[in-house]
């Protein structure tokens, strides 16, 4: 299941901004006590799950549609493709030189989000190598200060 969220109401925006600055008040890594409206329901939720819910609330508030993919979803090609910010061909090359594992459903290719994000996270750990490679040669040179 693959969910797209998208706040629509001023009303919404609100509480959605609310909300998000009084989690952002709160820097302690030690649980918070939410309480449900009706006041039967009281949930204590940890600290990373609070930053996840502040940084959707931030991302809503700026307008921007959030997108909830579990990591066992299987994704299309084109999905795979938006979620790289890369053209559909491209990602198709990927996958015939073997880059990302995928199989197939029929004639489609299926792709695993956690195989997907681990390709992801890979070429953001190639990048910063390389780069770091070239400020450390452009430091040698002296061109660097």
């Amino acid at each position: 299941m693959i969910a797209d969220y998208l706040i629509t109401t001023e009303q919404e925006i609100k509480v959605a901004k609310t909300a998000s600055q009084a989690l952002d008040s709160h820097t302690q890594d030690k649980p918070v006590r939410l309480l449900v409206v009706d006041g039967e329901h009281e949930i204590k939720l940890s600290a990373g799950i609070l930053r996840l819910i502040r940084d959707i609330l931030k991302a809503m508030v700026a307008g921007h549609i959030v997108t909830l993919i579990p990591q066992h979803a299987k994704l299309t090609t084109k999905q795979a493709a938006d979620i790289l910010n890369v053209s559909h061909l491209y990602l198709i090359k990927l996958l015939e030189q073997g880059e990302i594992p995928h199989h197939k459903v029929g004639r489609h290719r299926r792709i695993l989000m956690e195989d997907l994000m681990q390709y992801k996270e890979e070429s953001r750990r190639k990048s910063a190598a390389i780069l770091d490679e070239l400020v450390a040669e452009a430091q040698e040179l002296g061109l660097y200060d």
